[in-house]
């Protein structure tokens, strides 16, 4: 008697998904103005708007920046705003925030470009163990754009997985 091994896995219909497919491929930097304010405290106009028209931005080309301050100072909104203006008028992607925050963006972006239209109707396994540490906020991110579609959701391995959502069409 022959007893022949079957992938029950491989021969469904569950598609698994590895976030770190969307995990963004390109440097991403840290820019602190701390250096750029009076006393580590606040901004003065003049000189702020100095300092940007005078810094050597292309060391962010190719790069995405975070744009933040690494002291407790008085930042006017505006000031962060000047640089990611420079920034964006350079191409160069950026987000007033830390590098996390860069990165839920960077997700985001790549997760709302991305085609789901092979996981239409299936069930889903988000894989548990991704080689890039993933900002816990893309979780909801891909759970947004997935449970318009899935049959269901399940988070983990196929050997060990844990139900997340079940459409109710189903």
């Amino acid at each position: 008697m022959s007893l022949e091994i079957t992938n029950r896995v491989e021969n469904s219909s569950l598609k698994t998904l590895d976030l770190d497919f969307f995990y963004p491929k390109v440097d991403k930097v840290s820019f602190d103005i701390k250096p750029w304010l009076k006393d580590d405290l606040l901004v003065i106009e003049k000189d702020f708007r100095k300092s940007i028209n005078q810094f050597n931005w292309d060391t962010f080309k190719n790069k995405a920046v975070a744009i933040e301050c690494s002291v407790d100072a008085i930042v006017p909104h505006w000031a962060y705003m000047l640089i990611s203006s420079k920034l964006k008028s350079l191409n160069i992607k950026n987000i007033i925030g830390n590098i996390e925050n860069l990165e839920i963006l960077l997700i985001n972006e790549a997760i709302n470009n991305f085609n789901f239209s092979d996981y239409k109707d299936k069930p889903i396994i988000i894989k548990g163990c991704s080689e890039q540490k993933i900002p816990l906020a893309s979780y909801s991110i891909i759970l947004e754009k997935l449970q318009t579609i899935a049959k269901s959701i399940m988070f983990g391995e196929a050997c060990s997985s844990v139900p997340v959502y079940k459409s109710k069409n189903n």
